[in-house]
């Protein structure tokens, strides 16, 4: 008689056994919301301050290269349709980043705002995945506010609006990944360099994302396409420029830039969450 109740005893206990693993799922889930709303909600009462952050150094590269030098006549009129795609790219991939690197910069201090979180009903990496989430959100919000304030500044540029739901996606992939690099710099960086760690990396990728040109017209310049193909933010200006300029601009296919962008968010996203375990755990 034993051997015949004890599988029948072990069958009853798994439904018990999956409704606990799945109470713990649904649990974490509800804390990871949770947390992105209380931050989001925090955005919300600095919107001022988050305004300025996101919108004042695109808002001068525009006006200076798209409409100063154009109307001196040193850029050529066309100029601003290739421009303004890569400044919404770089708005929104520079705000992941510092969306994401700053807040962790302040966490992790000796004030230890971070353990709050820690303490909360969910694993360390989805609390590390919901600063990348949060951070490309910031990244999502400020590139797309940059579209109506290019169209109202620039003469001459014309978008081609059947492509917006790839080129909402990829702008989210974009922002994932800046957002991936910022969670690596928030938690590999001490408090004390993290100046210094913008200054040496945010200007780079600034100017090697293709931001300012079409990736293609390097072709004269082979090493500094090489250095240019290695930035991420390449493969998002990329996109933004083929997929919203009505304009034939030669592009990196969009096949590529997704999975370009997937891999970036891959990679800075497993060294971040790394970085993220080990020093909440320090």
């Amino acid at each position: 008689m034993t051997r015949t109740l004890a599988p029948a005893r072990a069958r009853a206990d798994l439904p018990a056994v999956s409704i606990g693993r799945l109470e713990v799922v649904t649990g974490a889930l509800h804390t990871f919301a949770m947390m992105l709303l209380r931050d989001v909600i925090v955005t919300g009462r600095q919107l001022g301050s988050f305004a300025a952050q996101v919108l004042i150094q695109p808002f001068f590269m525009l006006f200076i290269f798209g409409h100063v030098l154009t109307a001196m006549g040193f850029v050529a009129p066309g100029f601003a349709q290739v421009l303004l795609p890569g400044i919404v790219a770089l708005s929104g991939f520079l705000t992941a980043i510092q969306g994401t690197a700053s807040p962790l910069v302040v966490d992790f201090s000796w004030t230890r705002e971070i353990d709050d979180r820690l303490l909360a009903p969910a694993p360390v990496a989805l609390v590390a995945i919901g600063k990348i989430v949060f951070g490309a959100l910031r990244g999502l919000v400020a590139a797309v506010v940059m579209i109506p304030i290019g169209l109202l500044m620039l003469d001459g540029v014309s978008w081609n609006l059947a492509a917006w739901p790839l080129t909402i996606g990829l702008l989210a992939l974009g922002c994932l990944s800046g957002a991936s690099l910022g969670l690596v710099m928030g938690t590999l960086v001490s408090p004390s360099r993290i100046q210094l760690a913008f200054a040496v990396v945010l200007t780079p990728v600034m100017f090697t994302g293709s931001t300012q040109f079409p990736w293609h017209g390097l072709g004269g310049m082979r090493w500094y396409q090489v250095v240019c193909a290695l930035n991420p933010l390449t493969y998002l200006s990329e996109g933004m420029r083929a997929h919203l300029s009505v304009s034939r601009i030669p592009s990196i296919p969009a096949g590529i830039d997704v999975l370009c962008l997937l891999l970036s968010i891959l990679v800075f996203g497993a060294v971040g969450i790394w970085g993220f375990t080990r020093r909440a755990r320090d």
